[in-house]
């Protein structure tokens, strides 16, 4: 029997399972990956509301990383909520330290629900320690203009963000351009939707190339980790050999689908259907 490909998450903890952690484990499995898992941070939420959060510190990171990384083969790692400077620094070290592949960082600036989940110091120090590590960053609209700095309003928008992050150490960028940054953005975002077919892109700047990945635009609030999902779908994929491209195509299929099932939980914003790819 072959093993499983070993996926590592780092990230917050969502008690209701729709984000962060457990997220990123129903999808490693989904994929027939075998997940760990670090917390970052003890999140107080449902589908409503984040209502606060008690963060680790970065020995704390380091100390549930470490054993993990001396016993196991890891062959991919996703990032998402970093919520201090001294986690970033734990996670960026141990990186480096063990040569860790297949690097995807979720730069996660703010929940679903509009709670801010890092601040300027740590975006900061995630901007310098993990974007040159990371095979792929991958924002949606909100947080790339909050890195880059830019205005979002039409495609040239989002290509300015994404050469402006790239200046900043990140080699390939998939900006989400999906019901997550619709949502967040307003009127502006939501008329260039309906200024053409309802659709949901997301925006891949990979090799000097730009790759556009469409889906139908479904108009929900079953977008409960959203993103958190779609980043631990392409560790997992980049894990089973995939190139980006192809690893990010499926993850979008994926994802989209688990929009398009979610079960409806809750009173807020439902968790995703993250059921066995196939």
């Amino acid at each position: 029997m072959n093993q499983p490909k070993v996926c590592l998450s780092i990230a917050g903890l969502d008690p209701s399972g729709g984000a962060g952690t457990i997220a990123d484990v129903k999808t490693f499995s989904a994929f027939g990956c075998f997940a760990t898992a670090a917390v970052t941070s003890l999140t107080f939420q449902n589908t409503v509301e984040v209502a606060g959060a008690a963060h680790q510190t970065g020995e704390t990171v380091r100390r549930q990383i470490e054993p993990v990384l001396k016993d196991l083969e890891i062959s991919a790692v996703k990032t998402g909520m970093l919520p201090a400077a001294g986690i970033i620094e734990a996670a960026a070290n141990l990186i480096r330290e063990y040569g860790l592949k297949n690097i995807v960082v979720d730069p996660v600036v703010r929940s679903t629900s509009g709670f801010d989940l890092i601040d300027n110091t740590a975006l900061r120090t995630l901007i310098k320690m993990l974007f040159p590590l990371a095979d792929v960053i991958t924002p949606n609209i909100p947080e790339a203009e909050r890195i880059s700095g830019i205005a979002i309003s039409d495609e040239s928008d989002i290509e300015a963000a994404a050469r402006q992050m790239q200046s900043m150490g990140a080699r390939n960028i998939l900006i989400k351009g999906g019901h997550m940054g619709i949502a967040d953005r307003g009127s502006r975002i939501a008329d260039l939707e309906q200024q053409g077919s309802r659709t949901a892109k997301d925006y891949l700047f990979f090799s000097g190339v730009v790759h556009i990945f469409e889906a139908d635009y479904i108009d929900t609030t079953s977008t409960h980790g959203t993103g958190c999902t779609l980043s631990a779908a392409i560790a997992a994929n980049l894990a089973l050999g995939n190139d980006l491209k192809t690893s990010v195509d499926i993850s979008k299929r994926f994802v989209t689908e688990a929009i398009r099932t979610a079960p409806g939980l809750g009173h807020g914003h439902s968790p995703l259907n993250i059921e066995k790819w196939s």
